[in-house]
C-alpha cells in the first residue's frame, strides 16, 4: 500500500487519511466487481477513512426500503480485503425515526446491515424538533461508553449549534465532537471560511471533513465536452451551476500548468484550509481514486483565485 498523509480528527485518537472515500449513492448503483475494484484502489492508494450512510431506496430495485447502501458497503468492504483495525469507518445518525428509534437503535440497525461490530465515527445530523442538543450528546456519550462507537461528529450543523454541542459535551463529561462534515469547495466557501464557524470550533477542537468539494463533478472539468455524462448533465444550463462550470474550465487550464488533474487541484484547495483534516470524495473507477489522491502532495498555486465566494 502507498503511504498517504494523515491528520488527527479533533482531540480524538482517530488518525485518518487526508482523502476519505465516500459512498454517496455510488456502490449500490454499480456492478459489484466495479465497487470492489474502487475499494481496492483506495486501499492501495493509502486511503483508510471510509464514509458510509443509510439511504432510502429511490430506485425501486433494492431488496429493502432503507439501508441497502450499508449492506452493499459491508459486502464490498469484506470482499476488498480490508483489515478492520487498519481503517476508520464513519456513518451517520439521521434521527429519521426518532422518537420511536433512538441513537442506539439506529446505530445497532446500521451495524447489523454493515456486518460490523462497531463504528469509529458517527456524524449526527441536526436534531429534529423536540430533540435537544443535550439529549443528542447524552445518547452519543452512551454509545461511546458501550464500545459501539469510538468518536462522534456533527453533520452540517450551523455555528451556533456547533458551539452548543461543545458546551453540552463539557457539562456532561462526554468526549468532544471530533469532526464536523461541511460542504467546502472553490465555489462554496461558506460556512467553512466564516469567522463564526472557526470560533465555534475552538472549544471542541473539532476538525472539518470537507464534502461536496468537486461541486457535483463540475470542478473536474469533465463538463467541458458535450458528451459527458454526470450528476448535473441534465442541469448543465441551469444558472445555479454556472459559476462551478466556469471554474471547472479554469481548473483544466491550471491543472495543465501544474501537471495535475483538475479534480486534484480542487481537492488540494480544500486541504489547504487549516481546519480541514480530510476531504471526502466519491469514485466510480480506480482511475478516479488515483487522480484524487494526487491532491495530497499538490501545491495548489494560484487556485484560490478561481471561483467566487458564496
Amino acid at each position: 500500500m502507498t503511504a498517504l498523509a494523515h491528520a488527527r480528527l479533533g482531540r480524538s485518537e482517530l488518525e485518518v487519511s487526508r482523502v476519505a472515500l465516500g459512498s454517496w449513492r455510488t456502490f449500490e448503483r454499480m456492478p459489484r466487481e466495479q465497487g470492489v475494484a474502487v475499494m481496492r484502489a483506495a486501499r492501495e492508494a493509502g486511503i483508510d477513512f471510509l464514509d458510509d450512510a443509510r439511504y432510502d431506496d429511490d430506485t425501486g430495485t433494492a431488496p429493502i426500503p432503507t439501508g441497502y447502501s450499508e449492506v452493499v458497503f459491508g459486502e464490498l468492504f469484506r470482499a476488498s480485503g480490508w483489515d478492520r483495525d487498519e481503517v476508520v469507518v464513519a456513518n451517520k445518525l439521521w434521527w429519521e425515526f426518532w422518537p420511536e428509534q433512538d441513537a442506539a437503535g439506529e446505530l445497532d440497525a446500521s451495524l447489523q446491515r454493515m456486518g460490523l461490530e462497531h463504528l469509529d465515527l458517527a456524524y449526527s445530523e441536526k436534531p429534529p424538533e423536540g430533540l435537544s442538543v443535550d439529549e443528542v450528546v447524552q445518547q452519543v456519550g452512551a454509545l461511546i461508553e458501550s464500545g459501539k462507537l469510538r468518536a462522534w461528529g456533527l453533520l452540517n450543523w450551523p455555528a451556533d449549534l456547533l458551539a452548543e454541542a461543545a458546551r453540552s459535551a463539557d457539562r456532561q463529561g462526554v468526549a468532544m465532537p471530533a469532526a464536523v462534515q461541511l460542504p467546502y469547495s472553490l465555489v462554496r466557501r461558506s460556512p467553512v471560511e466564516d469567522p463564526e464557524t472557526s470560533e465555534a470550533l475552538k472549544p471542541s477542537g473539532a476538525s472539518i471533513v470537507a464534502s461536496a468539494t468537486l461541486a457535483g463533478g463540475a470542478l473536474t472539468g469533465k463538463y467541458a465536452t458535450a458528451e459527458t455524462n454526470g450528476r448535473i448533465e441534465e442541469e448543465r444550463d441551469d444558472p445555479k451551476h454556472a459559476t462551478a462550470l466556469a471554474a471547472g474550465q479554469e481548473l483544466l487550464s491550471l491543472g495543465a500548468q501544474l501537471g495535475a488533474p483538475p479534480a486534484a487541484v480542487a481537492i488540494a484547495f480544500a486541504l489547504r484550509h487549516p481546519n480541514v483534516a480530510s476531504v471526502l470524495v466519491g469514485a466510480t473507477t480506480p482511475d478516479q481514486i488515483a487522480e484524487n489522491v494526487k491532491a495530497v502532495d499538490l501545491q495548489a498555486v494560484g487556485v484560490t483565485s478561481i471561483g467566487a465566494k458564496s
